[in-house]
């Protein structure tokens, strides 16, 4: 009878317990994560060990394969939710055209169900991007040291704030001027397809958030000490020439004005990568001293 009574209260104590408990080793398990370097093994050493004892293997297999099905289960709940808000996606995408959707025709039967699916998994995929790449960053984490494990965490969020940034410079400044030149060039009519539009337009949005990834790229290269800001200064040149093909494969149409207005941003964010380099420099230039010290 004592034990029937007192059943709700052990129960209330065992909750508590293994609440406590857990958060106590998510507490240890973050610790570790940001103090415990990774043992320096040669490569060599490393591949003879994984010739010698191949199960070993086996369990970075394994924890692969959990993180693989974490970031596709986030991919498919993001299209679900994309697929749920479908309508208000196409409209949103299709406002750069003058009417809209009504203004294209579909010629095939499974062309609107395709499209559809298409901008539906598309979405879904750069809702999902953050989750997905930390998902890969949390199987990569344990063989790299703290102090890039830090910038791991840092650049994730950064890259995809500078990715997101990208496709709005994209499709509020750089579409309705494209759009513009495409749609009445020559008075010629053109008659959308929706299968066509929104294939062209995320490619479009997709490759110039890419490309605004440029910054980030350089500070990172310049943290690892790969390049300096001097170099990349005294380069500029060539950095314009190269910012020009890929504003040329980028760029949906053929004329310099929409080239142009590709390539502006894209050079002053090469200026600001410089900015990041000297940045980047300094702190490692820190960490050298402390090492030395």
């Amino acid at each position: 009878m004592l034990r029937l009574i007192t059943a709700p209260f052990r129960f209330i104590r065992w909750f508590f317990k293994g609440i406590g408990s857990g958060i106590s080793n998510v507490g240890q398990s973050f610790r570790s994560f940001f103090s415990e370097e990774p043992e320096d093994t040669p490569l060599a050493d490393s591949f003879s060990k994984t010739i010698e004892h191949p199960t070993d293997i086996l369990v970075h297999l394994d924890a692969l394969r959990k993180h693989l099905m974490r970031a596709v289960l986030a991919l498919l709940l993001a299209t679900a939710l994309a697929f749920a808000f479908s309508s208000q996606l196409m409209d949103f995408l299709a406002q750069p055209v003058e009417g809209g959707l009504d203004a294209m025709r579909a010629i095939d039967p499974t062309e609107p169900l395709g499209t559809v699916m298409k901008v539906s998994l598309l979405s879904g995929f750069a809702i999902a991007l953050p989750y997905i790449v930390f998902e890969l960053y949390l199987f990569i984490a344990p063989g790299i040291s703290v102090r890039a494990r830090m910038w791991g965490l840092l650049a994730i969020p950064a890259a995809f704030v500078m990715f997101v940034g990208g496709m709005v410079f994209a499709y509020f400044i750089m579409l309705p001027t494209a759009l513009d030149f495409l749609l009445n060039f020559q008075g010629i009519q053109t008659q959308l397809r929706p299968s066509t539009y929104f294939n062209f337009i995320t490619r479009v949005l997709f490759w110039v958030g890419v490309s605004f990834e440029f910054p980030l790229v350089i500070y990172i290269v310049a943290a690892l000490g790969w390049v300096d800001a001097k170099t990349l200064l005294k380069q500029w040149r060539l950095a314009v020439i190269l910012i020009a093909v890929v504003a040329a494969l980028v760029t949906p149409t053929i004329d310099p004005f929409n080239m142009a207005i590709v390539m502006a941003p894209l050079i002053l964010l090469y200026f600001l990568g410089i900015l990041l380099a000297v940045v980047a420099q300094r702190g490692r230039k820190k960490k050298l001293i402390a090492e030395e010290l």
